[in-house]
């Protein structure tokens, strides 16, 4: 399932914050252009949080957008709205500034386009999440600073029902800081715990990439291999014959991604990793293999079947075997939904509604897949953090290959099946995942000697504010 910091990348529709008295003297101010007054007066609107002075904002200046409003509303209750911080490009029709969530300490880079012409109506606004910028780092704290901050942190969010789930931070593989928060079932009152497993979506493409890179170590496989040497029967022959696995490692094969109408028509019926090839290969490659890249949930669907084929395994059974069992992970797993799982907890959406908090069973998948969709619960991922670091499932040199960047995202740098990215001077490689009513991050961070686990059982950026929270404080290395 698609990141939101998956890495995600998060889908934020948001602007600047723009209105009379609202920003600081020294702070840095709009030029006096066209497309910086719509963009003042659309953050103006969002940032009140008033459906109606919203909507006739989007009625008069960005009649197309009025389809979002539903969501918009959603991300202004989720984010608290936004604040400018930066210009980084101007000119009478465009605008790229930086904005930073008031509720968290999320950047994100806006571009807004308007027409050349009077009423100047926007034609395009895009907002994409990005790392904090160095010149906006935050100090650094000790631990006892940093876990002081973080109970009052997440308190409030607690409190004001932004957050649910369970946060760990371990220090030399041992935790140092375990909570848990809110409900696990809501009708049923039945609390979140350390042992709630919390479904992770796109976390499981750690374990997929983990897997790929033994049957790498183990001659099963070689990265530089076109993907029709393990699929022989491959429907699409360009990708067959174009697209390798270290492509699909990397999201640069451009397979496309799984969700969208097919995959809504075809939901339940999509059981099996061949299922999804059954439905969707035939596509042929989006951008030719290896020229950029772009996230694709489809690619590590293949992932699953190129292991299955390599190693003689059922993909489930060995991930099982291979990667849960050597490292002591005792609650994780991608069984499907309709088979009862205990202490598995129940995720909770705003998304499709109109602010009220509904369970997310009529959005899952039939099981979880190589893509993403399993159950996890924060000390299994800190046992999973713990077998990388101590080269349990890989040798050094593959558990550096697999972790450290390759190609550049808006998020810093992906390697294979995990995000590698600079965060206040200490690099850290992990992953998240995020769909609705589940948000998850692991991050280590290997100068500092933290590992940061934060799984939630609500939308995100519910875990990626708190997991942004912490490591953007940690101690120095």
């Amino acid at each position: 399932m698609k990141k939101t910091k998956e890495l995600t990348i998060l889908s934020l529709t948001v602007f600047l914050l723009l209105s009379a008295g609202a920003i600081c003297a020294e702070q840095p101010q709009l030029p006096d252009t066209p497309t910086a007054r719509e963009c003042a007066a659309w953050l103006a609107s969002f940032n009140r949080g008033d459906r109606d002075i919203y909507k006739e904002f989007l009625q008069k200046n960005f009649p197309s957008h009025l389809q979002d409003i539903e969501r918009d509303l959603g991300f202004r209750d989720m984010t608290g709205g936004f604040e400018f911080r930066k210009v980084e490009e101007s000119a009478p029709t465009k605008l790229v500034v930086l904005v930073q969530e008031r509720a968290s300490d999320q950047f994100a880079r806006l571009t807004m386009e308007v027409e050349p012409g009077e009423p100047h109506r926007i034609t395009r606004m895009d907002l994409l999440a990005i790392l904090r910028p160095p010149e906006f780092a935050l100090p650094h704290m000790t631990e006892r600073e940093l876990i002081k901050a973080l109970r009052t942190r997440t308190a409030d969010d607690a409190a004001a029902d932004r957050f649910t789930g369970a946060v760990l931070i371990a220090k030399n593989g041992r935790p140092v800081f375990e909570e848990a928060y809110g409900l696990a079932d809501r009708d049923h009152k039945i609390p979140n715990t350390l042992k709630t497993r919390f479904r992770i979506g796109s976390m499981n493409k750690m374990f997929t990439a983990t897997a790929t890179l033994q049957l790498v170590q183990a001659g099963k496989l070689q990265l530089d291999d076109p993907l029709g040497k393990s699929l022989t029967d491959y429907p699409n022959k360009e990708i067959a014959t174009k697209v390798s696995i270290k492509q699909l490692l990397t999201h640069t094969g451009g397979t496309g991604d799984i969700f969208g109408p097919e995959f809504d028509a075809h939901r339940l019926e999509l059981r099996t990793l061949q299922d999804y090839v059954k439905l969707y290969g035939t596509r042929g490659p989006q951008f030719e293999p290896g020229s950029r890249w772009e996230y694709s949930n489809y690619g590590f669907i293949l992932l699953g079947m190129v292991i299955e084929k390599a190693s003689g395994e059922n993909y489930y059974d060995y991930v099982r075997k291979h990667i849960y069992e050597p490292a002591g992970i005792t609650s994780t797993g991608s069984d499907p939904e309709d088979q009862a799982v205990a202490d598995r907890s129940v995720g909770y959406t705003k998304m499709g509604s109109k602010g009220q908090w509904h369970a997310n069973t009529d959005t899952l998948p039939y099981r979880g897949t190589s893509a993403g969709g399993g159950y996890s619960t924060v000390e299994d991922l800190l046992r999973f953090a713990n077998a990388l670091e101590n080269h349990t499932l890989l040798k050094a040199e593959y558990t550096e290959m697999l972790t450290t960047g390759k190609v550049d995202t808006p998020r810093g740098r992906y390697g294979y099946g995990f995000g590698d990215q600079t965060i206040n001077g200490s690099r850290c490689f992990g992953h998240g995942g995020g769909a609705p009513g589940m948000n998850g991050e692991l991050e280590i961070c290997p100068g500092p000697g933290y590992v940061v686990v934060v799984l939630s059982n609500i939308d995100p950026p519910a875990a990626s504010r708190i997991s942004d929270f912490i490591t953007n404080r940690l101690p120095k290395e």
